[in-house]
């Protein structure tokens, strides 16, 4: 039985969906209008705490049982995506490129774009060929907030 949770982040609520299976969904809602669970259900507690640790800055790699639900081309994007370390950003075509095939970006793109686990599979750190943000399905306003959440060279604020 599928379960979910409902928690804050920085970037909005974010919903928490798996079974013992593994974790299947983390996205982050627009305008939620829900109630934040004080109690998260067992098998969704440690995704819990290590988005929480995420975002505290206190974890740079999550180590957790997936299960997203996808084709078999969008699992090796996905599994690729894994392979991009923290604090780093690589492009489209070099993802394409690590799969063996650079005429399959848009393909990689549109799997990118249907990532099911927001952060967890770090989808965000893949960007357009000159260094700039493009497409992020949670927005890219989040997409620029988590880069730099990540920046080994955090910018200074003016003010």
């Amino acid at each position: 039985m599928t379960e979910q949770a409902y928690i804050q982040t920085p970037l909005g609520v974010a919903l928490l969906e798996g079974d013992t299976d593994g974790l299947q969904k983390v996205s982050v809602l627009d305008d939620a209008n829900v109630a934040i669970d004080s109690v998260i259900p067992e098998i969704l507690e440690d995704a819990a705490y290590q988005l929480g640790e995420y975002f505290e800055g206190k974890r740079d790699r999550f180590d957790l049982k997936l299960n997203p639900q996808g084709s078999e081309f969008q699992q090796k994007v996905w599994n690729a995506l894994l392979e991009i370390p923290y604090g780093k950003r690589i492009t489209y075509m070099d993802l394409a490129k690590r799969l063996g095939d650079p005429k399959a970006i848009r393909a990689v793109g549109v799997a990118n774009g249907k990532n099911p686990l927001w952060i967890i599979v770090p989808c965000h750190r893949v960007v357009g060929a000159k260094g700039e943000l493009t497409g992020y399905a949670g927005g890219l306003h989040r997409k620029a907030w988590l880069l730099e959440h990540e920046s080994p060279n955090k910018q200074q604020s003016l003010f």
